[in-house]
């Protein structure tokens, strides 16, 4: 009888271990689309690739490996080829920051959108992975006028002969950022490229732009309210209320503004949205939180508009 149960549990070893080498063989050996630049730097260009690697953090470095590479036809050109640097990268919460050197910055517009159109919709596919950031030196990367351009997922661009690569739109928001008091909100406005077709709403466009702080235009003279290294989990509307859910680093407080400066500047900045009436902000889905142990996050929020000042 215990010889029987020996061999048993030998069948079930063997068998564990033949159902995870046919597990590896699936994974390895998946087809991507590899976006390359033509040389005109015009357009983007999806080539099928085979994947050699197994596991998420392998297929990371092979296909940003790929991105830097010159194609064997002459008529393409890698996204990630030229003068600049990859520093290296991060992946927390689904969305992976690539972080560059200045030499990024040097690209002309043309050339920059469509090399990072082509790196996000490469880098989408990879299970794990809905949105991609872009920094310079750690720093959140900004568009020509100052303004952070923020995550991006792979529907955010599109790629075929007959559209244009961001099918998008100018859009103007009302963001509110701190006084040099750290006491009073002062009101900027910002314009910013939006396309409604992809799934990063206007809501959450807005508080992205309070988490990249200032434009370079008006650092001087208004301040940034949030910890830098807040993280969005999600932001909702239902019934004009709009929800706001982000990580614990928004309770770490690095810049010397009130709490009531810190939650108004967000309301303030969502209320201006023609569909939000009142906001709730939870950590990580709770919303039973102190807020700097004065403010409680468990109620909603309208405008506030005697926080706000003129006085820079």
């Amino acid at each position: 009888m215990k010889k029987k149960r020996i061999l048993l549990c030998l069948a079930f070893f063997l068998l564990a271990v033949m159902s995870c080498g046919n597990r590896e063989q699936t994974d390895e050996g998946m087809k991507y689309n590899i976006y390359v630049l033509n040389k005109e730097e015009t357009r983007i260009y999806a080539k099928e690739y085979t994947a050699q690697s197994t596991g998420q953090e392998a297929l990371i470095e092979e296909l940003l490996t790929l991105l830097t590479e010159t194609p064997e036809k002459l008529e393409y050109r890698a996204p990630l080829s030229g003068n600049f640097e990859l520093l290296g990268y991060t992946l927390e919460e689904k969305q992976l920051v690539l972080n560059f050197d200045e030499q990024y910055k040097g690209l002309s517009p043309t050339t920059e959108v469509l090399a990072r159109a082509a790196v996000v919709r490469t880098m989408t596919q990879i299970k794990g992975i809905d949105f991609v950031s872009f920094q310079i030196r750690s720093a959140p990367l900004t568009d020509l006028a100052g303004n952070v351009i923020g995550i991006m997922s792979g529907d955010m661009f599109i790629d075929n002969a007959e559209s244009e690569i961001n099918s998008a739109e100018k859009v103007k928001v009302r963001l509110y950022f701190a006084n040099e008091a750290g006491d009073k909100l002062i009101e900027t406005n910002r314009t910013l490229v939006y396309n409604s077709n992809t799934n990063v709403s206007m809501e959450r466009l807005v508080v992205e732009q309070l988490i990249g702080g200032p434009s370079e235009q008006v650092k001087d003279k208004v301040f940034p309210t949030i910890n830098p290294e807040t993280k969005i989990i999600s932001v909702t509307v239902r019934d004009g209320t709009c929800y706001v859910n982000l990580n614990e680093s928004f309770l770490t407080q690095i810049y010397s503004v009130t709490s009531e400066a810190t939650i108004y500047s967000i309301v303030n900045s969502l209320v201006e949205l023609s569909n939000i009436n009142r906001v709730q902000i939870a950590i990580n889905g709770d919303s039973n939180v102190m807020f700097r142990e004065n403010t409680s996050l468990a109620v909603t929020y309208g405008r506030n508009l005697d926080i706000v000042t003129t006085t820079y």
